[in-house]
């Protein structure tokens, strides 16, 4: 699974329906509004990189009111979970 975060700038008077429609497109696991640099944050999961361009350039784009995507990849996930459990190995 590829995971995507998308930093979304918006016309101000569109950000609710915005991202409306942008959680309702396939491939988008989760969309934030937010303080700070941008409008929104929209959370892509999605199988193959291919996937992606259908996602965000084929899709979140051209939602209307979106002006502008910056796409950041990962590479790998952590968590609290994922520390903890390293340190329980061997524990019963």
């Amino acid at each position: 699974m590829i995971t995507a975060f998308v930093m979304i700038h918006t016309a101000a008077d569109r950000i609710p329906e915005a991202a409306q429609a942008i959680a309702d497109l396939d491939g988008v696991a989760e969309v934030y509004s937010c303080a700070g640099d941008v409008d929104l944050i929209a959370v892509v999961r999605v199988r193959q990189h291919e996937d992606l361009a259908e996602v965000i350039a084929g899709g979140v784009s051209k939602v209307p009111g979106v002006r502008q995507t910056d796409t950041h990849i990962s590479f790998r996930s952590y968590s609290r979970r994922d520390v903890e459990e390293g340190f329980d190995v061997g524990q019963v």
